[in-house]
């Protein structure tokens, strides 16, 4: 579950999808693209791209992202013992 809540904004992230938008020449910029063109001018709500800004736009959670960080830091120091 926490490899997903992680790795899936991650994910979308590296695609280029972000809080900020869809960044320019992209992957992301090119599924929105190939969407738009074939939904008649718009990106269908719902849609695999859609859904890819949705979870670039909300990111990792600050709570989850501190909690990976010490569980990565708690497991860094047992690997050390």
């Amino acid at each position: 579950m926490g490899v997903a809540v992680v790795g899936i904004p991650t994910a979308a992230g590296a695609l280029g999808f972000s809080a900020a938008g869809i960044a320019a020449d992209s992957i992301g910029t090119k599924m929105m693209s190939a969407a738009d063109i074939m939904n008649g001018g718009r990106v269908a709500a719902g849609s695999v791209v859609a859904t890819l800004q949705s979870i670039g736009a909300a990111g990792v959670p600050a709570a989850v992202s501190a909690a990976t960080t010490a569980t990565g830091a708690a497991l860094g120091v047992l690997k050390d013992l």
